[in-house]
């Protein structure tokens, strides 16, 4: 097929607007979707310093690439933060990845760890905390989503960020969306859109570029573009709710193109209402960490007691602090 710009040979079919691309435009698709979201959010402004969680993976990778070109335009600086979770055989190369591809870029790197920051890996976590299919402890996602969120607001605190960009893509945005509205968790929904209602102090803003770009447009950037990633998918992803969602949306985007679009329209339509009713005004600070939380000791030291607690009742000798 032939590019519906120039009529040169196609390298991708968008069939959600019926579209050819060929590798110049398909480029110029991706990297203008990016450009007009930061513009039509402001999620940088001229002069920031914003902190990029590059984890080595398609997603965060491309967008340390795609902010790097964009700060030609628009001058601002970035570093890049990659968590460590120990999770043998799967984070150290892609950690590898990131510190590659940010030495490329000439980028500040920094790496902050689940073992320095919480006492233990997340495989030393799940390890302790018992079996997940017989029902002893949560799934490995909930400590390490919450444990990343706690270090990743850390870090960007430490880098002295104005902002922090996450690599969400479209599909995670729709998958996001709807695993909430079936947990019934619509005060989260108030929270994590395209911009903020309420900045709190010691919370950095989280911003995410790539929110309108499908994954399999972020894979094929990759690939065009000679891009060093790390595709392995974490050995912990099984016990996910979100693979459950991301099946059933990736089968309904195929039999109706443009349907993760759509949800995300929905979304954001939503989006001012669910802010203005559930965004946080008032939170305290965690008496143990000090950082912003709704109770007196936030969720990520909730897990790390609990860690810590289950390892002595076993007789674990894991650091313990």
């Amino acid at each position: 097929m032939k590019c519906s710009k120039c009529g040169r040979d196609a390298v991708y079919h968008a069939k959600y607007e019926g579209r050819y691309y060929c590798h110049k435009h398909f480029n110029e698709l991706v990297e203008s979707k990016v450009k007009q979201t930061v513009r039509k959010y402001h999620l940088i402004e001229r002069g920031e310093r914003i902190a990029v969680g590059v984890s080595g993976g398609k997603d965060s990778v491309v967008l340390l690439h795609l902010l790097a070109k964009l700060r030609k335009k628009l001058p601002f600086e970035l570093v890049a933060i990659t968590i460590d979770e120990g999770i043998a055989g799967y984070r150290p190369p892609s950690v590898e990845v990131a510190k590659r591809n940010a030495e490329i870029l000439g980028i500040e790197h920094r790496i902050y760890s689940f073992k320095e920051y919480f006492g233990f890996s997340l495989d030393e976590t799940v390890e302790i905390m018992g079996s997940f299919e017989r029902g002893e402890r949560v799934g490995a996602c909930s400590y390490c989503g919450v444990w990343r969120r706690w270090l990743l607001n850390y870090a960007a605190l430490d880098v002295g960020a104005d902002k922090l960009a996450v690599g969400h893509n479209l599909d995670d945005e729709a998958q996001v969306f709807l695993m909430n509205i079936m947990r019934g968790d619509i005060a989260r929904l108030g929270r994590t859109g395209p911009y903020y209602e309420v900045i709190h102090e010691g919370l950095v803003p989280r911003i995410k570029p790539l929110r309108e770009v499908p994954e399999k447009e972020i894979v094929l950037y990759t690939l065009l573009n000679d891009i060093e990633v790390d595709l392995e998918e974490c050995p912990y992803a099984v016990e996910a709710f979100r693979a459950e969602i991301r099946d059933w949306v990736n089968d309904m985007e195929e039999k109706h193109p443009g349907t993760k679009y759509q949800i995300l329209r929905s979304y954001d339509k939503m989006y001012p209402l669910l802010a203005k009713a559930y965004a946080k005004r008032d939170l305290g600070r965690c008496k143990i960490c000090g950082q912003p939380t709704n109770g007196e000791i936030c969720k990520a030291c909730q897990f790390k007691l609990k860690v810590q607690e289950k390892a002595k009742e076993k007789g674990l000798t894991f650091r313990v602090e």
